[in-house]
């Protein structure tokens, strides 16, 4: 590598991670800010990238969208090495959405790493007000952060309050996140999934002791009620369609997951029980903020939620195997600089 270039990790096509060479930034955009990136953590949409299963995506691209970083240059509002959360939702500010304060469903949205090169990267340049201040945390945390907005945004769609029931459909890491969120808003949380490792971990980690491998076993323990609220992260549409039915009379059904058919339900029942159906996408600077907020007080344990922390170098050959097999996996991060 060059003094003129830097190493990026890149999907260059459908199962092939590599890093290339890229060239080092010269000029920052007027209102944009130079970071270096402290942590990348790896995400389902990464996975989905390297396997080839993410729809609209433009190949070869530089991946990363769960960022930490320094600032590399102070100005009016950053000094030089504060530890910075990235917002990787890069709205135009002009659209309906965003004119009504919902920048995470912009209309014209890029996200970086998805739409546009990401963070994989030891230098970025961001938009300053897709900044946060990460002081307190350690830059793993920081990475963490926005995987778990994404939970925290979606428990703040749902208005869940104290003494509410809750399922999260989902074990993944988005899933873990609106588990742990909506328990800090006090609700009573059961977690389903198929796999029963998942669940295992979730419970040793995390203290989710009501848990089902099926949708059935879920709603017969609740007296046959239901949910106040359920919340779907499986991005299968047959578990999303199976989940209408355990949303209790006057419930919220949240759909977090995407995706790419159409679902259906039975009206009757969606009407009876005044169901309310909340699509929920990425996160606003509240949702971050909580999440910031809550690794602070030590009310989430990063520790748990990061499975491994890996080298861009490592990552060659540990991607494809992280992809394969992510039963046991939580959260890996890819550390490029302290």
């Amino acid at each position: 590598m060059s003094k003129e270039t830097m190493p990026a990790g890149v999907v260059v096509v459908p199962g092939t991670f590599a890093v290339q060479d890229r060239p080092v930034i010269t000029e920052v955009p007027d209102g944009w800010v130079l970071i270096d990136i402290c942590a990348v953590g790896l995400c389902g949409t990464d996975y989905h990238i390297l396997e080839g299963k993410h729809p609209f995506f433009e190949y070869p691209r530089v991946i990363g969208h769960e960022l930490s970083g320094r600032v590399v240059e102070g100005n009016d509002n950053w000094s030089a090495g504060d530890l910075v959360v990235v917002n990787p939702y890069l709205s135009c500010g002009d659209c309906r959405a965003c004119k009504r304060g919902k920048p995470n469903c912009c209309s014209k949205i890029e996200v970086l790493g998805v739409h546009r090169d990401g963070g994989l990267v030891p230098q970025l340049a961001v938009p300053a007000e897709n900044l946060y201040a990460a002081d307190g945390l350690t830059s793993l945390q920081a990475a963490m952060v926005e995987f778990l907005a994404i939970g925290a945004h979606a428990v703040r769609q749902s208005e869940v309050t104290t003494g509410d029931t809750v399922l999260v459909t989902g074990v993944g890491p988005i899933g873990i996140g609106a588990a742990l969120f909506a328990r800090l808003e006090g609700a009573h949380v059961t977690l389903l999934d198929l796999s029963t490792e998942r669940l295992a971990i979730a419970a040793d980690k995390f203290g989710f002791e009501s848990r089902h491998t099926s949708v059935d076993a879920a709603i017969k323990a609740t007296d046959s009620e239901g949910f106040d609220a359920v919340f779907d992260a499986t991005g299968y549409v047959g578990a999303i369609e199976a989940g209408f039915p355990a949303v209790a009379h006057g419930g919220s059904y949240v759909l977090v997951s995407v995706v790419k058919d159409n679902i259906t339900f039975n009206d009757p029942e969606f009407h009876k029980r005044e169901m309310r159906l909340i699509g929920s996408r990425n996160a606003l600077k509240e949702d971050f903020d909580w999440v910031i907020s809550a690794f602070r007080d030590n009310l989430i344990d990063a520790d748990a939620l990061c499975s491994n922390v890996i080298s861009l170098d490592e990552l060659t050959t540990a991607f494809g195997e992280l992809a394969a097999d992510r039963a046991g996996l939580i959260k890996a991060i890819v550390q490029l600089n302290e």
